[in-house]
């Protein structure tokens, strides 16, 4: 069965162009900018040109035309002004929707194209936080509300995931690393979202500390391990999806108990940490709100 979506609902659209369904409604019948097909019981269904349409229409909205004009352009002409607005190399936007496309296209050369483009502008830094992240926030909506499917989430965060490890042995080859005080990066059991970490591995290295990567879904018991071979440990996990709100307090405690002493700490970061009790968890545990804050701490 083939589970990858090639029409799409008005609530699709929304979710992925931002545009309100309502509004969707108006243009189509006022300005005729979407022709979307009909199921038989008269329900709106979209293909990915329109898709790509709607994203190019909301870009030019975004920047001052008026749909009134915009709806009179041939899909050319659109194409035509979509470059123009994009030349001056800072429309996020823009990057975030070719993104979007690439993935719902599966489409490899317009995410490296994308990438490329950016790149000559911006450091990897600036790209990850600028686009990246926004990106993703996107995604985990789509996700949730069925818009995409988890072969779209995993396509893309795949794409972005080596762009990491590129440049995290970019990093490596020319940094001098400090062993004095090592990272040890993992996620918690049934944890299988690792972009965030990985990246956070990136900035670990790039200002010049070792970092030791396990990875996802790894028991606490083999954490304790590495407090036999590096002293002085920032074990950082991130919480995505595990542990859940009903057992976080008791898994960062367990962590506490088999971790902390002799100079080690905590540091924990992601959608689950804002469920932790401060209250209840150790001193030498920080929870930090998001990756620019845990970075300034390094």
């Amino acid at each position: 069965m083939n589970n990858i979506k090639n029409t799409f609902s008005i609530k699709d659209l929304e979710n992925l162009s931002g545009i309100k369904a309502h509004t969707i409604r108006i243009w189509e019948k006022r300005y005729n900018v979407l022709q979307p097909m009909r199921t038989d019981t008269n329900i709106r269904l979209y293909s990915l040109s329109s898709l790509q349409k709607l994203l190019n229409i909301t870009l030019l909205h975004d920047y001052g035309y008026k749909i009134s004009k915009i709806s009179t352009f041939t899909d050319e002409k659109i194409s035509e002004m979509i470059r123009d607005v994009i030349s001056n190399k800072n429309v996020k936007n823009h990057a975030v929707n070719a993104f979007k496309m690439a993935m719902m296209n599966f489409d490899q050369e317009l995410f490296s194209n994308t990438y490329n483009w950016l790149q000559e502008e911006k450091s990897f830094k600036e790209i990850f936080h600028q686009v990246f992240i926004p990106l993703m926030e996107e995604i985990g909506l789509l996700w949730q509300s069925d818009t995409i499917t988890p072969a779209h989430e995993h396509f893309i965060s795949c794409l972005i995931l080596k762009k990491i490890l590129v440049n995290i042995e970019k990093v490596e080859a020319t940094m001098s690393i400090s062993s004095n005080k090592v990272y040890v990066l993992s996620l918690p059991l049934n944890e299988i979202h690792e972009l965030g970490l990985m990246y956070l591995h990136y900035e670990i290295v790039s200002k010049g500390y070792k970092v030791v990567y396990l990875g996802e879904s790894m028991p606490i018991a083999n954490l304790k391990d590495l407090k036999k071979h590096y002293n002085l440990i920032v074990f950082l996990s991130y919480f995505t999806i595990q542990p859940d709100r009903d057992s976080v307090n008791d898994y960062v405690n367990s962590m506490g108990k088999e971790l902390l002493g002799d100079g080690s700490q905590i540091w924990l970061i992601g959608k689950m940490t804002q469920y932790i009790d401060q209250a209840l968890i150790p001193v030498d545990v920080k929870v930090f709100n998001s990756i620019s804050d845990l970075v300034e701490k390094i």
